[in-house]
């Protein structure tokens, strides 16, 4: 694999890591009542996430001049898998044995669709 590509690919990556850490952030920040309208969307964590979003979109766009536009939404469907592993321990939801065989199709998938296998 070409090193160009492979550090762009980790921009996808990175990028879909944010955008994930980003919505625990504002679904914490839901979860917590607010004295107006406007300060449930004008705080700083509400705030901070959505520069996280922007920074996210920017690493996505910056990636796509060297990974093909039929590779970035295979890269972005490790989201899935961050989503349920922040899932379980930020909000305590149960992982289950459906869950688990879904990750593994999407992981099976990544895998088949990266390396031509």
């Amino acid at each position: 694999m070409d090193t160009t590509f492979a550090l762009y690919a980790s921009f996808i990556l990175i990028g879909t890591f944010i955008s994930a850490i980003s919505q625990v952030i504002l679904k914490k920040s839901a979860q917590k009542t607010y004295s107006s309208h406007i300060k449930e969307y004008l705080n700083a964590p509400v705030i901070f996430a959505y520069s996280m979003f922007v920074v996210s979109t920017l690493l996505c766009i910056l990636a796509y001049r060297v990974v093909p536009l039929s590779f970035g939404p295979v890269l972005e469907s490790t989201s899935y898998i961050y989503v349920t592993i922040f899932g379980a321990v930020f909000f305590k939801e149960t992982v289950t044995s459906k869950k688990l065989l879904a990750l593994a199709l999407i992981l099976i998938g990544i895998v088949i669709y990266s390396f031509g296998v």
